[in-house]
């Protein structure tokens, strides 16, 4: 037997970039944001505190572009351990459907 009720649910309809301020849905896409996300545990100088931003796309690149001249910056000078920015941070390509 089924007992069946109403319910009203929150739904996401839009998602604001906290750095511009802009919409991040691309109309007849969705949402297109991008999140930086941080949770300090027990012993760090920040324990208890969680952050999360919203960034729209091009707010994202901006980001990730800064630390990536912050890494090369840091690792200028060190010969033992060259590396390449150009795919730093990504993990996948091509991974329209699934979500990891």
């Amino acid at each position: 037997m089924e007992i069946k009720s109403q319910a009203s649910v929150a739904v996401v309809e839009d998602v604001i970039c906290d750095v511009c301020c802009s919409s991040t849905s691309i109309p007849g896409y969705g949402l297109q944001y991008g999140r930086l996300e941080a949770q300090w545990g027990y012993g760090a100088r920040h324990d208890g505190e969680h952050y999360r931003v919203h960034l729209c796309e091009s707010c994202f690149f901006r980001v990730l572009s800064g630390l990536r001249r912050v890494r090369m910056v840091n690792g200028m000078f060190d010969d033992d351990q060259p590396f390449s920015n150009h795919r730093f941070g990504l993990i996948t390509t091509g991974n329209y459907w699934e979500k990891i």
